[in-house]
Formats: structure tokens, sequence, C-alpha cells
């Protein structure tokens, strides 16, 4: 087995690789991996995308990519297929992540690296990144399926109103996500947060890429103070497979946090889903943020899997 550039390969090398991968994220998370596969294997058409694919006899069957922002790197995928006549998967999988740590931490002008493994399970893959000075944070894939589900009423306060998330609200969208996480455990995960510059680079990132789906305008709201006539909250969902919806991002403003603005929006979006005939709804949230994971345990929805985000600061 080698490890190897992945800017050796071509599309056509990697493609039976991401259509292992995209049946992986059927599977576990019932999530079309399509779309994000499909970009990237037109990065690594183009020879734009960094990262090492494991080789065995000329075939690639592992591969792990990043990509660089700023003084940022970010670990944006690993997968290994898991075939009985290759070498130990899991070793395979630790190397990869070694190679890609060793070349992030390595490069000029990265003082930070993150990571957001989805579809490993927790502690899977953690050596590598606690080896060399990273923070670990656990964090819950939720699901709602939508089946036997009530049409539950959510009381709205009466000086808050909801309508439907449009792209005039992005720069008071942006500045409602920069306010929500000052100080908050997201924000050690998610640097983008601590700016509104990085805020609103997160929400084009949500909007205008199918990294995390394809943005569902039809299931994404905003909350409105009546009096103030501001925006205090949103939800933004995505689609990430025909017939579920993904929670991308869900925030409301501290001060408003007691008149059940948050219940309201996922209630909102629930209801607006179910209404176009989806199945279910998945979010992710920090296991730390014991409110939020409360919040989503009263709303019926269900821990699937334990997986890990990963920080490190040079």
């Amino acid at each position: 087995m080698e490890i190897l550039d992945l800017r050796h390969f071509s599309a056509v090398d990697l493609r039976p690789l991401l259509d292992d991968e995209t049946r992986v994220w059927e599977r576990l998370l019932s999530w079309d991996y399509t779309g994000s596969a499909e970009m990237i294997l037109r990065y690594v058409d183009a020879k734009i995308l960094p990262g090492y694919a494991a080789v065995e006899r000329g075939r690639v069957f592992g591969y792990s990519f990043f990509v660089y922002e700023g003084s940022k790197g970010v670990i944006g995928d690993l997968f290994v297929a898991n075939g009985g006549r290759l070498p130990d998967s899991r070793q395979v999988e630790l190397r990869l992540l070694t190679h890609v740590i060793e070349t992030l931490q390595q490069s000029p002008g990265i003082h930070r690296v993150e990571a957001q493994l989805l579809a490993h399970d927790a502690n899977a893959v953690a050596r590598p990144f606690l080896e060399t000075g990273f923070q670990r944070h656990p964090r819950l894939f939720m699901v709602l399926p939508f089946a036997n589900l009530g049409a539950e009423q959510i009381p709205l306060h009466s000086e808050v109103e909801i309508r439907p998330w449009t792209e005039a609200d992005y720069q008071p969208s942006a500045a409602v996500i920069t306010a929500s996480y000052r100080g908050h455990v997201d924000a050690q995960i998610n640097d983008q947060y601590h700016a509104l510059s990085g805020s609103l680079r997160f929400l084009n990132n949500i909007v205008r890429f199918p990294g995390c789906g394809v943005f569902d305008p039809g299931s994404s709201f905003v909350a409105l103070d009546r009096r103030a006539h501001t925006l205090i909250g949103l939800i933004l969902c995505s689609r990430v497979r025909q017939d579920v919806g993904h929670v991308t991002q869900v925030c409301v403003l501290p001060e408003y946090r007691s008149r059940r603005v948050g219940e309201s929006l996922l209630a909102t979006t629930v209801a607006a889903l179910r209404k176009r005939n989806f199945s279910m709804l998945s979010l992710t949230v920090t296991e730390a943020n014991a409110k939020a994971v409360a919040l989503y345990k009263r709303m019926h929805f269900d821990s699937k899997r334990i997986f890990d985000a990963f920080v490190w600061e040079g």
C-alpha cells in the first residue's frame, strides 16, 4: 500500500471510491452525498484539491482532503473502502489523517486546524488528533422521523413574528449568528462565528454550496421582534435527500431565549417539511450544549450517532 498526493489522480480514479462513500452516507445518515461527491471529483480533475490517497495495486481505496481558508486549515473528508482483501481500513484511516495533520500543521501561515468527521464514530480516529495537540468536542447527530409524529403547536410570544428567510436577511442573520455564539462552545469549534465577516462566509457556504445539502428556502425561517422590527433568531434548513431535511443553523439572541423562540422556529420548519411530504429532519449539536440537547429531546429528536469535532490552535 502507498499513500500518495491526491493531485496525482483523476475523477476516473476516485469515482468508484466516491460511489462507495455515497452508499455509506445514505446508510448511516439518510444523506444523499451525490452532490458533494461530484463537487469533490471536479476539484480532483482540476488538480486543486490538496490531500492524500491510499493506493493498493493501482487502485485508490481511501482518501482524505483538506482546504485552506486564510490562516486556517479544514479537514474536509476521510473515507476508506472496507473490502475483505484490502489492508485494515482503520489503520489506513489513521495513516491518511497523520499525513493530512502533519501537512497542515507544517504549512506556513496556518495557525488553526478544524475537522468534523460526521460519518465516523466518536473516538474511532481520535488518536492522531489527540497526539498532535487537538481538542476534541463530541457532537450528536440527531433525527426526527415524521411518521406517527403529532401536530404539536408551540405557543409563540405575542411580540415575536416568524416569517420565511429571504436573501435580504443575509446581513442581519450574520449579526444574529455572531451575537448568539459569543462565548459559546460552538465558537470554539468553528471560528467563523467570532466575527461578522466569518458569519457571512458561513452563511454563504450554507446557501451557495452543496457541502451540507442543497439549501431549502421553503423550510428556512427568521424570527422578528414585532416592536423593534429587528431579526432575533433564525433557522436554516437544507435538503440532504429528496425527502430528508437537515438543520444547518438555528440560533436565537441570548436576551430572547426565554420566549420559546427556538422551539417555534423548529416547529415551523417541521410543519413546512411535513406539508411537502418530507419523512425526516436531522441536525447536529455539540454534546456540551446541554440546553440545546434537552430542547431537541423534548421535541422528540433521537440521538442516532456520536461523532467528533477536533480543533488545533498553533
